[in-house]
């Protein structure tokens, strides 16, 4: 009897386990994803249902050249028959596995498909899976993997963050760090001769792009722990997103609420301890405003002006009443600048002066990829937004006043 030993590395468990009908995979290079995509047709061949199953890439040829031989490694022992001319793998139980390439759509067209791969659909066009592959998983209510290398801001990266809000849909993203099979010397070796955003997008599966003309994200200065002897203040800002309890149709950038958490000491270089960022409710925006300023302590709180700072009005009280902890909320606007000067003005001469500095966080990827989109309609801006409120009610107390030699007061009692 045939036998079919398929290993799993632990990303590519997690996935396989997900029970969401659609899965979007951004994944890095080398991080695994030939593999899984290979696991999954074999294991949907087998389950006994009837229906075609399909792995697609961006032509006949590299689906060819990714996926025929990694059929064939894994699963020789109950492969049937094939066919190279039609990329065809047909196995024990009579079930096919059939190759196809985005550039060739009317191959794929009349068929009822159980399960489909979509390999490196950032590179493919949208109206591929949309037009011709969704009406095809209908009527066998098929399961789909869409995995890919991001490109940019496209329509997989709508896909993905579609993901993130749709029923039945999932979104990962895996580096190729993940793949412990890939030595880390490798990965680093690569990080120090590679521009920042092509490691970001190619090693990191980043939807980075290649820079912004206003940051340069590669000269960003960043620590571990903030000198502390500095003499200065802490502030918390906010930029809240509007909050919805139900949302329909495509959501294609949803924006995330942020909380950004600065030390400025009275030099006036920021010092950016934390950047809380998340699409929540009101209720759970109100307590981590709350918490953040138990925590920190700052000097100023401010949050912007606008219904959604509003609803959060009522859940602050709330909490401040229930533990007797009251703090004083200014509110923050764009004092009727475009908000792309307005971010300019704020952080741009402070980033080429050196004169902003990010504690190290998993929060640095997500700040970085706004800073190097910016400014894009394609791309959200919510915590740069929020780090820019700081300029607005910072203190910098000036340590070097020069004083006249000469100064002598006209008063001696009143000293002036």
């Amino acid at each position: 009897m045939a036998k079919l030993d398929i290993e799993l590395i632990p990303w590519q468990e997690e996935v396989m386990k997900d029970p969401s009908r659609f899965k979007v995979i951004a994944a890095g290079r080398r991080c695994g994803k030939s593999h899984i995509a290979a696991v999954s047709l074999i294991l949907s061949a087998l389950d006994g249902r009837g229906g075609d199953i399909f792995y697609v890439g961006p032509t006949q040829a590299q689906a060819r050249d990714v996926m025929w031989n990694k059929l064939f490694e894994w699963a020789n022992e109950i492969i049937e028959s094939s066919n190279i001319n039609n990329l065809e793998i047909k196995l024990v139980n009579g079930a096919s596995i059939k190759l196809k390439g985005a550039d060739r759509p009317d191959t794929m067209r009349g068929v009822s498909l159980k399960h489909l791969v979509m390999d490196e659909a950032a590179f493919m066009k949208a109206d591929i899976f949309e037009t011709i592959l969704r009406p095809a998983l209908s009527d066998k209510k098929g399961t789909a993997i869409f995995i890919s290398t991001p490109e940019g801001r496209n329509n997989f990266y709508d896909m993905y963050i579609n993901a993130q809000t749709w029923d039945d849909w999932g979104a990962w993203t895996f580096t190729t760090y993940d793949n412990p099979f890939i030595d880390k010397s490798e990965i680093e070796h690569a990080k120090s001769t590679l521009p920042g955003w092509a490691f970001r997008q190619e090693y990191a599966a980043s939807f980075d792009s290649k820079g912004s003309e206003y940051f340069d994200a590669e000269s960003f200065e960043y620590y571990d722990e903030r000198p502390k002897h500095l003499p200065g203040d802490y502030y918390i800002t906010a930029d809240l997103a509007g909050f919805e309890t139900e949302r329909a149709g495509k959501t294609k950038r949803r924006d995330n609420s942020a909380i950004a958490v600065v030390f400025v000491d009275d030099t006036g270089t920021w010092w950016v301890e934390d950047v809380l960022y998340g699409r929540w409710g009101s209720q759970e925006t109100a307590q981590k405003i709350f918490d953040a300023v138990a925590q920190w302590r700052p000097l100023k709180i401010g949050i912007e002006k606008g219904i959604a700072q509003q609803a959060v009005h009522d859940p602050l009280q709330d909490a401040m009443r229930r533990t007797h902890r009251v703090f004083r909320i200014d509110l923050l606007s764009h004092g009727n600048t475009k908000k792309q000067d307005r971010i300019l003005w704020a952080l741009q001469g402070r980033l080429e002066h050196g004169k902003i500095k990010f504690k190290k966080g998993d929060w640095n990827i997500k700040i970085v990829d706004e800073f190097s989109a910016f400014p894009s309609q394609l791309v959200t801006d919510d915590l740069i937004d929020a780090l820019a409120y700081i300029d607005q009610f910072q203190i910098v107390y000036e340590t070097d006043i020069e004083l006249q030699d000469d100064y002598k007061p006209i008063d001696m009692i009143a000293g002036y």
